[in-house]
């Protein structure tokens, strides 16, 4: 693995999933991406993670119920949330369950790594 850690992507979109992965390989991040919660959940990398970048509605699943989910396990990676549904409510929801950024689609990759270097400066 690089000095720079490893971010995992979390969205059901698979040409977003794979735009991401592109994105933050082309800058030298270490990434592991996953279409499915259930994917994420038996494979994914969490103590290792230096962030997770996860979307909020995920083929009738909230991101945001995920990351309370994990919190609660104690094992929970800094996330950046990312949705193409913006309301205040999202919004809340994913304030309350702790967010290291919340972007929305389309949201400029400048943005994203931004955020990404936010939380690991952070670390």
């Amino acid at each position: 693995m690089s000095s720079r850690r490893l971010i995992l992507v979390l969205d059901d979109d698979m040409s977003v999933l794979r735009a991401l992965q592109r994105l933050l390989k082309a800058r030298e991040f270490d990434v592991e991406s996953f279409h499915t919660i259930d994917g994420f959940m038996q494979r994914a990398n969490l103590r290792e993670a230096a962030c997770l970048v996860l979307d909020i509605n995920l083929n009738g699943f909230s991101g945001i119920e995920l990351k309370r989910k994990m919190t609660e396990t104690g094992i929970a990676p800094p996330v950046i949330f990312i949705t193409a549904r913006d309301d205040d409510v999202t919004r809340r929801a994913a304030l309350s369950v702790g967010c290291a950024a919340y972007l929305l689609k389309p949201f400029s990759s400048r943005d994203l790594v931004a955020a990404i270097e936010a939380v690991q400066d952070a670390r």
